[in-house]
């Protein structure tokens, strides 16, 4: 029996099942009496009676099948373990069938005293909590290991291509070594370390940088707790608890540890974190049934989740890693830890790498060989096969590289995305499938008010609300004040109320239906200068009846002041069944009429309002005659349906019907449209309910074609009967059970649907999605196409303890920043902080371009390798003087070329990059053989021919005609050894006179001389100085070339013109290596590096070739965009097929 009266636990433990009553202001959608009429049999569940009856998935099974063995594996263990030969794995085996055998949910309580050496009544005794201490350890999870910091470091510093350039210094410290007469090869070594050291620390300081933000992010355990020992209660340590400890929860609390409840005054707990489950779920003593499963039991409390109503007592049988949580989290620590868990960039920098390092060794011994068959001198030799190796590599790449990944993840710190891991940017521009949460993350997590039902019409409540002063009809009326009296949540924080915060973003103490009431109706009362405090103290409440799961319903009676005539009013808010069941009459344009008038209306209101996936609850209202119910009369609710009470329980007036949901963030919607435009299939994976995630499937977009229940409904038969294979379904849900008893056959097939809304799913449940996702090969079609091979890249999104294993297991992890659990966060590799899904999109955008704008860098950067290694080739095959010495060419790579490379990482998007399907990691490698051919074969010798020309150009104006350099090499470099005064230099016909010379010898060797166009004493006929400038021209016009390579590669298809030049760090770029240059050939000190100050006129022999380029790669272009000819079956045309990298 119920009375206005109101108990509260405190003191001493109760005895199990003793439970006190409290108000709870939480009525629940009950169950639906289905509608006669079309579609009526497939109304959806809701939570209430239909709920119970629904099969629930095996979560705790299915989850040790996923972390558990084969039965021969189990068997083998078992021997092994009898046999006393017990691995490291098998220990954990054996911790997995201790798993497997929880039992503490529905064991007899006695039972469960017994093994945990404990009393109810008075705990645990102090000595017996230290030995358990001592056994179990602190009651806290295992925090991920983290590697020593130098260890870090050194994983910065030893990468692939780290690696790569490890190995090119070591092989200069080795030429150096072989050939001590030039430093050149010293210079260059100790370059190429500090440029692994730096941006090696720079790469680790960035993540740091990351782990620092993420260490913020941690909610560790209340510091204390409430619990019982030696009869008494004390507040201890969370950490202290042990199983066998007493612990007292309340209202608000985070519940310490796993914990079967001895007796519970209505409480509710929030399982979101580790179910999915939005709403609250009610918690009982009674034990469960045997072999029913831990995760679905009502009387046990999981460690890390949220008291949100009512309080109890519990006991502790698991702690630390032990509990549920930490089993999970054990799950997701393996999948971190698969074999395979490198990123898309990785293994294409893996794969550039291979390729560069091919190129360098086969030219570099290519080179060797030719030295030997031509007799030249093998140490020699040796040296400048080492130099073509080195020049192969792009020193400047590894910064690049670096800087673009930072660059990015800065860009989406300013877009609230935090990137954990620089490489995982890439990745989720690589991403084609995204497999997202629901509650939280397409959602707003956050009930909210959707439509009301009355006057026999469905009302936006948006709508409403807008035009509350307006609306001035007696049923909205009624509706205001059942909203405010018959509901007891309230606002938290009073400062909110003086800063003025939107009532939607206030904190409210109350369950989450009851906040989206007052949340909807405060700025509504307002308008009428009341508020929702105000008619509670106006119209105080007599009696009380709080929800139960038997009636479904609440009940209050309030003394009304205005408006009622001063009578008592009952209202009643719960079930639409049970309340519309209680009623006689319906409210009607401010009257009562007969209800039956208005059933068809009512049950297709109800009908359309549950059907969108809607949280429904119907209110009602009595008035009472106050001559009756006089002051100090005492209201009892008796009887199994209040037949005994001393007030009405029937005969009330059916007012209407209030629809709640936690609805789709705004920009859900449109950032699913945008993902699909880019070819990215999104996936709602949940814990939730499937008529819930159906309907908001449907709202964001994820659903566009029938389900089997649309036709169902469609059709006015059951479920059941439509075939699951009925060739109009174009949109699949499934249940977690479902997908439990599916074979790997069968499930491969599923994923050939589009649409895909996966429901009511366990943490193991997700992961086996996910890796079925990433293992899934080909793609079969409905509409006729042909069956398409597939790599998959998975990015899965959540925010739960259950969502842990999967974000670990996706290619990329992607948890919410803001109502994620700490488990889930150090899963994920990126952290979106306004937990938008919206945000996602900008993600995969950054992704694509950051990959789109390292293919343009290492065009860019590889485009110089061809004039770099030809001077090389050409020296040892015809045995010209070098026109490129190595340490010009590590001036080009890191310090002319780096920032313009690094500039083209600012490169704004082009405006298809999210019309295009994501790449295929297959095919469309970052460095590939259209991109190889574009930068050596097609720029890359244009730009050879460029430095060539200027290189003889810039001899023959000092007096040396390019017919006379072949195997002229030795004679430069004996005239650099001896000096124009020494005897074995001899110029002809008039010693003293170089400048009229025509003829040179140097020892054994002569040349014939021309006539100077430049007639400088210094430098005409002089051999050494006349080279020395030949090599700073050739220098020069790489650099002149390179502008014009740069303005090529900043787009792939798009025209300079369409582009701009709105890139203001690639203009700085054009102008910063053009003032090096300039720095470096005409400040005296430089010029000992092997630079001199050449003639203006210098600059312009490669200026022909620059204008080439450009000219040449906008026809490309131009070309590419036309398509294919009208008519040809090939989807591009010959260029964009040759030549679009």
């Amino acid at each position: 029996m119920s009375t206005g009266k109101i108990e509260e636990v405190k003191g001493e433990v109760p005895a199990a099942g003793d439970v006190s009553v409290k108000v709870d202001p939480t009525p629940e959608a009950g169950e639906m009496k289905v509608p006669e009429g079309k579609g009526a049999v497939n109304a959806p569940h809701t939570a209430g009676d239909n709920e119970e009856q629904l099969p629930k998935p095996e979560i705790s099974s299915v989850l040790v099948q996923q972390v558990s063995r084969t039965k021969a594996e189990a068997a083998r263990n078992k021997s092994l373990r009898a046999a006393g030969k017990q691995s490291k794995r098998d220990k954990e085996e054996e911790k997995k069938d201790l798993l497997e055998s929880k039992d503490e949910h529905y064991i007899p309580m006695d039972e469960l005293c017994s093994r945990l050496g404990t009393d109810l009544e008075k705990g645990m005794t102090n000595e017996a909590h230290q030995a358990a201490l001592e056994k179990w350890g602190l009651n806290e999870l295992t925090p991920p290991k983290e590697k020593f910091w130098l260890l870090v470091l050194l994983e910065h510093m030893t990468g692939f291509f780290s690696l790569l350039l490890w190995a090119a210094a070591i092989l200069c410290f080795i030429a150096y070594g072989i050939d001590q007469s030039s430093q050149d090869n010293l210079y260059l070594g100790v370059v190429l370390a500090a440029v692994v050291i730096l941006t090696g620390l720079f790469s680790y300081y960035q993540d740091a940088k990351s782990a620092a933000v993420m260490a913020g992010f941690k909610n560790f355990l209340p510091e204390k707790t409430i619990v019982v020992r030696e009869g008494k209660e004390v507040e201890v340590l969370a950490t202290d608890l042990v199983p066998g400890d007493v612990v007292k929860i309340s209202n608000g609390v985070k519940i310490p540890a796993d914990i079967r409840l001895i007796s519970e005054d209505e409480m509710k707990v929030d399982n979101a974190s580790l179910t999915g489950e939005s709403e609250a779920q009610k918690r009982s003593a009674k034990p469960e049934k045997e072999g029913s499963q831990l995760l679905e039991a009502r009387n046990v409390c999981f460690y890390g989740t949220l008291c949100v109503n009512g309080s109890g007592y519990g006991l502790v049988f698991a702690t630390g890693d032990n509990t549920t949580i930490g089993t999970i989290a054990a799950l997701a620590a393996a999948a971190s830890a698969r074999e395979d868990a490198e990123t898309p960039i990785n293994r294409e920098i893996h794969h550039f790498i291979k390729i560069i390092s091919a190129v360098a060794i086969i030219l570099g011994v290519t080179f060797l060989v030719l030295g030997f068959i031509l007799g030249l001198d093998a140490l020699e030799t040796v040296v400048f096969a080492i130099g073509i190796i080195v020049a192969n590599v792009p020193e400047g790449l590894l910064a690049t590289v670096t800087v673009s990944l930072t660059l990015t993840a800065q860009r989406m710190a300013h877009k609230k995305v935090l990137v954990k891991n620089l490489e995982s940017v890439e990745t989720l521009g690589s991403t084609n499938v995204i497999a997202s949460d629901k509650t939280g993350t397409l959602t707003q997590n956050i009930m909210t008010v959707q439509h009301l039902w009355y006057d026999g019409k469905v009302h936006e409540a948006s709508e409403i609300k807008d035009k509350a002063e307006d609306n001035k009809d007696v049923s909205f009326k009624r509706f205001k004040d059942c909203f405010a009296l018959c509901t007891t949540a309230t606002f938290k924080d009073e400062q909110e109320e003086k800063d003025q915060i939107p009532f939607q973003a206030r904190k409210v103490s109350g369950d989450a239906s009851e906040a989206a009431m007052i949340k909807f109706m405060e700025p509504v009362l307002r308008k009428f200068d009341t508020s929702i405090v105000t008619e509670r103290k106006y119209n105080p409440t007599l009696f009380k009846l709080p929800f139960n799961s038997t009636n479904k319903f609440m009940l209050h009676i309030c003394q009304m002041s205005k408006d009622y005539d001063d009578s008592l009013v009952l209202w009643m808010k719960g079930a639409p069944e049970r309340v519309w069941a209680k009623c006689d009459t319906i409210f009607i344009d401010g009257k009562a009429v007969d209800k039956k008038d208005y059933k068809e209306s009512y049950e297709k209101g109800l009908f359309s309002l549950m059907n969108n996936g809607e949280r429904v609850l119907g209110l009602s209202f009595m008035v009472l005659d106050k001559e009756k119910y006089k002051e100090g009369y005492e209201f009892k609710w008796d009887g199994d349906y209040g037949e005994e009470s001393t007030f009405p329980h029937t005969g009330y007036t059916f007012l209407g019907l209030t629809a709640l949901m936690d609805p789709p963030r705004p920009a859900v919607p449109g950032a699913v449209r945008s993902c699909q435009t880019a070819g990215i299939q999104v996936i709602m994976v949940t814990g939730d309910h499937p008529d819930t995630a159906e309907a908001i499937a449907k709202m964001v977009g994820i659903i566009r074609d029938p389900t089997r229940r649309d036709i169902a409904a469609r059709e006015g038969v059951d479920i059941n009967e439509i075939d699951p294979e009925h060739p109009e379904i174009g949109a699949k849900v499934v249940r977690g059970v479902e997908l439990g008893s599916m074979s790997d056959e069968e499930l491969d097939h599923l994923l050939d649907y589009d649409q895909l809304v996966f429901a009511r799913t366990s943490p193991a449940n997700k992961l086996t999605i996910v890796k079925a996702v990433q293992e899934k090969r080909f793609k079969r079609f409905k509409d006729g196409r042909p069956t398409k091979r597939v790599k998959n890249i998975v990015a899965v999104t959540g925010d739960g303890v259950n969502d842990s294993p999967a974000l670990s297991q996706a290619d990329i992890g992607v948890a919410m920043g803001v109502v994620g659990s700490d488990v889930a966060k150090d899963a994920a590799d990126m952290i979106l902080l306004n937990d938008n899904f919206a945000s996602i999109v900008d993600g995969v955008e950054e992704g694509r371009l950051i990959f789109d704008n390292l293919k343009k860098s290492i065009a860019y950067t590889l485009s110089s390798n061809i004039p770099e290694i030809s001077p090389f080739l050409v020296f040892i095959v015809i045995q010209i003087p070098l026109p490129l010495p190595t340490v010009l060419i590590l001036l080009i790579d890191l310090g002319t070329d780096i920032i313009p490379a690094i500039s083209l990482a600012y490169e704004t998007k082009e405006s298809d990059i999210m019309m295009k399907p994501p790449r295929d990691s297959r095919i469309d490698r970052l460095v590939t053989r259209k991109l190889i051919s574009f930068s050596y074969l097609q720029i890359g010798v244009i730009q050879a021919v460029a430095g060539f020309y200027t290189y003889f150009v810039v001899l023959r104006d000092y007096g040396f005609p390019a017919d006379q350099l072949p195997f002229a090499q030795e004679l430069f470099f004996d005239f650099a050894d001896l000096g124009k005064d020494s005897d074995q230099v001899i110029f002809s016909p008039d010693p003293n006179d170089t400048i009229g010379a025509t003829k040179l010898q140097v020892k054994d060797n002569d040349i014939q001389l021309v006539e100077c166009n430049i007639t400088d004493s210094e430098i005409c006929h002089i051999p050494d100085e006349a080279l020395t400038h030949a090599q700073a021209a050739f220098f020069v016009s790489i650099v002149v070339v390179q502008w014009a390579d740069v303005l090529a590669c900043r787009t792939r298809r798009l025209s300079i013109y369409h582009q701009g030049m709105r890139n203001t760090v690639l203009n700085f770029g054009l102008l910063s290596e053009t003032v090096l240059a300039v720095i470096l050939c005409y400040v005296e000190p430089i010029n000992v590096i092997g630079t001199r100050p050449i003639r203006f006129v210098h600059w312009f022999p490669a200026m022909p070739f620059a204008i080439i380029i450009v000219v040449y790669d906008e026809i490309r272009k131009y070309l590419i965009r036309r398509g294919p000819p009208k008519g040809s079956k090939k989807e591009v045309n010959l260029v964009e097929e040759y030549t679009y990298y």
